[in-house]
């Protein structure tokens, strides 16, 4: 179901001199037709290797993770450096340097952190682990481990590693069920299957849902989440999460404290294999999806729109797809999902992260060896 057309307030012109142009930008699609306005594609920046996620930083730079464990520097010309100081990430599979948060009050000195998540070897195991590290000049510098999940499994699956800001200040950080053994999603004494509430010290919040419960883990705020791999914390506070489920599967879900999101007993996915359904469609106790993506999207990335160029989607999110190669616009109603719109479709691939920046641009990473940071704006 689509959203029912609004009058644009402006002319399209007008949106796109809203967003200043980009110096060294390469336009790779001058017009992609949308229901409500056309759109630029630009290529800001090129050569990064399996890009992960982006957070641009006030001055108009950019950071960009790679998965083989970089940490780039993308300056407005485009042109790349590498950070030093970064940690031994183990780079296998879906494993490697992974999201990026920048802390909701950075400019102020003492809270310039830079947040990111990884998969932390030991002894050929690996576990989801969350540091921050502050930037000086082209180093990171005051590099703290905050967090390691609890179980060190086999790697190269399953890592989850988003990151969201709760207007409280604290941090929620998704983990994978890490692959092999899809019942820990429902063990709440283990971290993998959940999305985790931190302080921004790497503590535990003391009005988390089940710090009372000596049977489950503090940091735990959901349970049962198979791969959440895109996370929002939205203009009103509420909690969007995109998630892989297993062939067909894949879904959208509205967090909150404390819910059950059913996976592996709940899942409208099938097995890799037989091709059987796993679980159940719907069980008592355990939260539905808002949305289940038509096919495989393979969901990697989301973003809410709020700049004032995009008029029409104000306050609908935006999926990205890795398998699917397809950005999404999704329409929130409540804690549901009530209209959708097939945006991008294999223009740049496999999109693994989108952002909107303070610019009002929407910025995108493609996940290739020789990856690209690309930019959306309104075209002319």
């Amino acid at each position: 179901m689509d959203k029912p057309c609004k009058a644009l307030p402006t002319t399209l012109l007008t949106l796109g001199m809203l967003i200043a142009p980009h110096t060294n930008a390469e336009v790779i699609d001058e017009r992609i037709a949308t229901e409500h306005l056309d759109l630029r594609l630009e290529r800001l920046a090129s050569g990064l290797e399996n890009p992960w996620a982006l957070a641009r930083l006030p001055d108009g730079r950019f950071l960009v993770s790679e998965r083989p464990g970089h940490l780039t520097l993308v300056a407005e010309d485009g042109t790349t450096t590498r950070l030093e100081g970064v940690p031994e990430v183990h780079a296998r599979g879906q494993g490697g340097l992974l999201d990026l948060a920048l802390h909701p009050s950075w400019g102020d000195g003492e809270h310039d952190w830079i947040y990111f998540t990884w998969s932390k070897p030991d002894n050929g195991n690996t576990a989801t682990a969350l540091s921050r590290a502050r930037l000086e000049g082209e180093s990171l510098v005051e590099v703290e481990e905050l967090f390691v999940q609890d179980r060190y499994s086999d790697p190269g699956r399953h890592y989850g590693s988003r990151l969201a800001w709760l207007p409280d200040g604290t941090l929620l950080m998704s983990i994978g069920d890490r692959g092999t053994h899809p019942e820990r999603a429902q063990d709440k004494g283990d971290h993998a299957g959940s999305v985790l509430r931190l302080t921004d010290t790497g503590g535990v919040p003391d009005d988390n849902p089940f710090v009372d419960d000596d049977d489950v883990l503090d940091e735990l705020y959901t349970a049962g989440n198979r791969n959440i791999q895109g996370m929002i914390v939205t203009a009103d506070g509420a909690i969007w999460a995109s998630e892989h489920g297993p062939r067909g599967g894949d879904e959208v879900n509205f967090i909150e404290a404390g819910e059950n999101y059913g996976w592996p007993e709940v899942s409208l996915g099938r097995d890799y294999g037989t091709g059987r359904p796993i679980g159940e469609d719907s069980l008592p106790g355990m939260r539905d999806p808002a949305h289940v993506f038509e096919g495989t999207q393979a969901p990697s990335g989301l973003a809410q729109v709020t700049a004032d160029a995009f008029p029409d989607w104000q306050g609908d999110l935006l999926a990205g797809g890795l398998r699917s190669e397809r950005l999404m616009r999704l329409t929130p109603d409540g804690s549901d999902i009530v209209a959708s719109e097939t945006i991008l479709d294999g223009h740049i691939g496999r999109i693994r992260d989108i952002r909107q920046g303070d610019d009002g641009s929407l910025y995108l990473l493609n996940d290739d060896p020789q990856g690209s940071l690309y930019r959306l704006v309104p075209a002319d």
